[in-house]
């Protein structure tokens, strides 16, 4: 049996389409309803600590050149960063931190499909991890911004996240403490203010670097580094699975540092539980008003979130539910996969790929179709994911390897055996959106 993604494809649209601002405040209030409250917040344990710049595997000159010349690294930047990435007081209430959807306990995730925000609002998106993340070209899921610091300001003033009316409600609120106030004059030699706050985070971010795992130690040239099912999967994952088209700068030259093409791809995740082309030609006017505060308040609290890229872009048909490839490196304990955290084991992520994804999607990517592996060939691919774990992670993911791999015998609602070994399907033409003239 088919998923409920794979039902036939509508490309109607509703005989009126609702404003922006209508929709954003339903799903909004609907989220509020829900009455889900946000975790506690994470303390600082040792796995927040910044990581060593020298671990086996880690890119020396792309590390280098992740740090921007106008916010150098320093040792009292870093500690502001860090205890600011803690604090509750960047919230509206006091009751989220970055933390919160960011966890070192986790792997820098919150382990859920969608993170909770303030008042149990509850967001569209799946938290990516923070590990690596300096490597990004491009950041949070659709690429709507390029830096870090960006980055870490557009949380703050979410609505469904940390909800404060302004960055500056949030520098109001930590300059009234004076531990602040004197940690913000030594770092940068003037009083609290957004920008800084934002460039202390980042750099905070920056020293969350993480290699040094069994798949690094085995590229090293430790040929017992890793089993021989994970090395059987390495060997899949660059050829019969496809895997390297998204998850290597080239699919000629092996990725063996950080697993991501800097790229966008529609992988047919969520696509037909929305009439995306009826929400592309209503994201049309909001796209267009150029207001960043606004795509960041659709991108994570409406259903708009399943436009991926063409919410920044406006690229059609390339980008319509375009995600950005994720890095890989200690995958197996930053689930749920995908940017809406649909699928609970890397089982299941083998067997959305395994099927080709989406028989009515006009805007899969044309290198996604069925992969006619076998039940071992996706054991041995799980292996080879299993070992890009870093050695902090090490117990955690024994752990989650076997509640994945039990979960797996028993329940794999991806799984299609018939699609996977079938021949390519035929796709319908993506449908235009508007008037080229326009």
């Amino acid at each position: 049996m088919s998923s409920p993604d794979e039902q036939q494809f509508t490309a109607g649209l509703p005989s009126a389409v609702m404003l922006v601002v209508l929709v954003m405040g339903i799903a909004l209030t609907f989220a509020s309803w829900a009455g889900l409250k946000p975790p506690p917040i994470p303390q600082a344990g040792p796995l927040a600590q910044p990581r060593s710049l020298k671990q086996l595997g880690a890119p020396t000159e792309a590390t280098r050149s992740a740090i921007p010349p106008d916010n150098p690294q320093s040792s009292e930047k870093i500690a502001l960063g860090q205890k600011l990435f803690f604090d509750g007081r960047l919230s509206a209430d006091g009751t989220v931190a970055c933390s919160t959807c960011h966890d070192p306990a986790r792997a820098f995730t919150d382990g859920r499909p969608t993170s909770i925000g303030i008042q149990g609002r509850v967001g569209q998106r799946n938290a990516p991890t923070v590990l690596n993340a300096l490597y990004n070209k491009t950041q949070f899921w659709d690429g709507r911004v390029n830096t870090l610091e960006e980055q870490a300001a557009q949380p703050i003033v979410n609505p469904s996240e940390m909800g404060q009316p302004s960055l500056e409600a949030a520098v109001a609120r930590i300059a009234a403490v004076g531990e602040y106030q004197r940690a913000f004059r030594r770092v940068f030699g003037r009083a609290p203010n957004g920008p800084d706050l934002v460039r202390a985070i980042a750099s905070y971010e920056r020293t969350q670097l993480s290699f040094d795992s069994p798949f690094d130690h085995f590229i090293a040239g430790e040929a017992n580094a890793i089993n021989d099912a994970a090395k059987r999967g390495w060997e899949i994952f660059n050829t019969r699975g496809g895997c390297n088209k998204c998850h290597a700068l080239t699919e000629d030259k092996r990725d063996v540092s950080n697993f991501m093409d800097h790229d966008f791809h529609n992988i047919g995740i969520g696509i037909i539980r929305h009439n995306v082309v009826a929400l592309a030609r209503q994201a049309r006017q909001l796209i267009n008003s150029g207001d960043a505060a606004a795509i960041d308040r659709a991108a994570i609290e409406t259903d708009m979130s399943a436009l991926g890229r063409f919410l920044v872009t406006k690229k059609e048909p390339d980008d319509i539910a375009s995600f950005k490839t994720p890095n890989l490196r200690n995958v197996l304990v930053t689930g749920p996969y995908f940017h809406d955290g649909s699928q609970e084991t890397l089982w299941d992520v083998a067997d959305h790929y395994n099927k080709g994804a989406g028989l009515q999607n006009p805007y899969l990517d044309a290198d996604i179709g069925p992969l006619a592996l076998t039940e071992g060939d996706i054991d041995d691919l799980v292996a080879f994911m299993a070992s890009l774990t870093s050695p902090d992670y090490k117990e955690l993911g024994v752990k989650e390897l076997a509640r994945q791999r039990k979960l797996s015998r028993t329940n794999r609602p991806q799984r299609d055996t018939v699609r996977a070994f079938g021949p390519k399907p035929t796709r319908p033409r993506p449908p235009q959106l508007s008037d080229p003239s326009q």
